[in-house]
């Protein structure tokens, strides 16, 4: 069992809720006599606090334990800063659907003492890169959680390209873009693509073309280890861009290169013991209970 003595607290910036509710964590840590270290942007809105405080990324040296109060995309943005370091990570959910994010506001203090006593699950999502190359140079490169994204940024025009995986051309395309997501991110904007669910615990990636132009595009699901490349047409009369998890951008040009892969650092994800996926996905995605007498 872990032994958790100097706590992280994350919050998302410009909500009143999130606000109160780290206001309530931070008290109710520091009655229980744990060390508090406050990220340095909620820091800021919240005077008085009598805290350490830190950058999210310096959390992985100075915390046994990071607790993000927001929703998913806020733990997107803390996942990115901790990875790699086997910090576990806890989530309290201020957002909408909140998969990554399961632990309710209302009931946050006590649950939070049960993980403290040990309760708790564990376990480790991978995340992904992306490098973009322009005349076989680097350009950018970005990392994800959830998912990176092949888009026309503000252009409504589709783009043309070709994929390949592990070296092996599958197909050309003409979409609005291609989605590849790992399994935690196949919840979020894979799944409005039309993509599939995926379990957390699968070494897998889903590739969901967005609008494609024609009907037999479908998701494809590969090998979580596959080097994914992707090859901007050079006849695209548009410059795409590249996503990561909605919040790094990389700016494209026409027969630039993309090459997804698995990166070796992982996040650790901890959860209450009563943590159940597929409750999660009844709860968020509405699917229904048992059936009647059964």
């Amino acid at each position: 069992m872990d032994q958790f003595r100097n706590i992280g607290l994350i919050g998302r910036l410009g909500s009143v809720q999130v606000i109160d509710t780290v206001r309530r964590i931070n008290r109710f840590l520091s009655q229980q006599g744990y060390s508090v270290i406050l990220d340095d942007g909620i820091a800021n809105v919240m005077p008085g606090h009598s805290a350490q405080v830190s950058t999210a990324k310096m959390m992985r040296q100075s915390c046994d334990l990071v607790i993000v109060v927001g929703g998913d995309g806020s733990l997107l943005g803390a996942a990115r800063a901790l990875a790699g370091s086997d910090v576990p990570v806890l989530g309290v959910n201020r957002g909408r659907l909140g998969f990554l994010t399961d632990i309710s506001p209302n009931t946050a203090e006590a649950e939070i003492l049960e993980v403290l006593k040990g309760k708790y699950v564990s376990e480790y999502r991978f995340l992904i890169g992306a490098l973009v190359r322009r005349n076989g140079e680097p350009i950018g490169t970005g990392l994800a959680l959830n998912d990176i994204v092949l888009h026309p940024g503000k252009s409504t025009r589709m783009i043309s390209f070709e994929l390949n995986i592990e070296g092996q051309f599958v197909n050309s395309q003409r979409s609005d873009g291609l989605i590849v997501a790992t399994p935690t991110g196949s919840t979020a904007y894979a799944l409005s693509a039309g993509g599939p669910i995926m379990h957390p615990k699968l070494d897998a990636v889903v590739l969901v073309p967005m609008y494609p132009h024609t009907l037999s595009s479908r998701p494809i699901v590969v090998d979580g280890n596959s080097e994914i490349k992707i090859l901007i047409g050079e006849d695209n009369q548009t410059y795409p861009h590249i996503s990561c998890d909605g919040q790094t951008h990389i700016n494209c040009a026409p027969g630039d290169t993309v090459t997804i892969s698995k990166k070796p650092q992982k996040l650790r994800l901890i959860h209450p013991e009563s943590h159940d996926f597929y409750q999660i996905c009844r709860e968020k995605l509405g699917w229904s209970g048992h059936l009647g007498g059964f």
